[in-house]
């Protein structure tokens, strides 16, 4: 166990910690913007799965790694539409409607991967730009000032959310719209297209959540590849209270653990790995059992709304 605590491991733990924090970070950043507006989607995983496909697919073919990003990203908005069609225009229940987009995006992407490449291939992804003289920091420059373009893009995306849904008339919208809906209406702000443009851009971050993965990390696209990480940011929404720097915080925690079961293994210390592979899932359970602040929640989460209701 001492071999985990030696200063190359710690400094690869770290540089891994924020490599892994990528997808979540696209991922629970989309779904809490679309939570704010009262919309839960459990589809994440679902979404996530096609955009890795489509990123995948499209650069594979085209030998262009921005193509396949944009793929992604129109994945991830169409499903993320379909999404709000069904619960915000239809009203179906959210939480039911999640998990149907989540097992469509898991079947349709397994049925693409299978007949258009048959097996796995891999491909060169992003490749990381060493940030000048912050990456000469000493020990920890390096690991985290070198990384790809969609990983810095992700931590960006933190204060970007945060100041859109603080320091804007769209924020200031969206939060209304989540908390009390009626009110909002009763102001003229239009809770169908708030709600549709939310849960779209969720999605869009989802699709390139998953696209951060199949050509940014792990260079490659199979099947189920995701293998939980979208419940996982949805579970960071409520870990972070809804806040962007709070789901950065939660990132951070379940990449670092992410990571360190990772080390575990490479290092083959005497742990089980099934146990070691159980350790982010388990932090799961425990950040919803005692860091879920039910006085952050948006009102009117998961509440569909019509016009003229109370």
């Amino acid at each position: 166990m001492s071999e985990l605590f030696t200063l190359p491991v710690l400094l690869g733990i770290l540089y891994s910690g924020i490599r892994l924090a990528t997808p979540y970070l696209y991922a629970a950043i989309g779904e809490a913007l679309s939570q704010r507006a009262g919309v839960l989607n459990l589809g994440v995983e679902g979404i996530m799965l096609m955009g890795a496909y489509a990123a995948f697919f499209v650069a594979w073919r085209t030998e262009n790694l921005w193509l396949g990003l944009g793929a992604a990203a129109l994945v991830g908005a169409a499903m993320g539409l379909m999404m709000a069609y069904i619960s915000v225009t239809l009203r179906a229940v959210q939480g039911i409607s999640g998990i149907g987009l989540h097992l469509f995006g898991l079947g349709l992407s397994t049925l693409l991967f299978k007949t258009t490449m048959g097996g796995v291939q891999s491909i060169s992804g992003f490749k990381p730009i060493r940030i000048p003289i912050l990456a000469d920091i000493p020990l920890i420059g390096e690991q985290m000032f070198n990384h790809s373009i969609l990983v810095y893009l992700a931590f960006l995306l933190v204060p970007v959310a945060h100041w859109v849904l603080n320091g804007t008339t769209l924020g200031l919208k969206i939060r209304a719209v989540g908390q009390n809906p009626a009110a909002a209406d009763s102001l003229g702000v239009s809770v169908m297209k708030i709600r549709y443009l939310m849960v779209s851009v969720g999605g869009m971050f989802a699709g390139i959540a998953g696209a951060s993965l199949s050509i940014a990390l792990i260079n490659l696209f199979q099947e189920n590849m995701t293998n939980g990480q979208g419940f996982i940011a949805v579970a960071l929404v409520y870990f972070g209270g809804w806040k962007p720097w709070g789901v950065l915080g939660g990132a951070l925690l379940f990449s670092f653990v992410q990571a360190l079961q990772l080390w575990i293994q490479v290092k083959d210390i005497n742990i089980p790995s099934d146990i070691a592979v159980m350790m982010p899932y388990l932090l799961t359970i425990l950040a919803l059992t005692f860091a879920v602040r039910r006085s952050d929640q948006p009102a009117a989460l998961t509440k569909p709304f019509e016009r003229g209701e109370a």
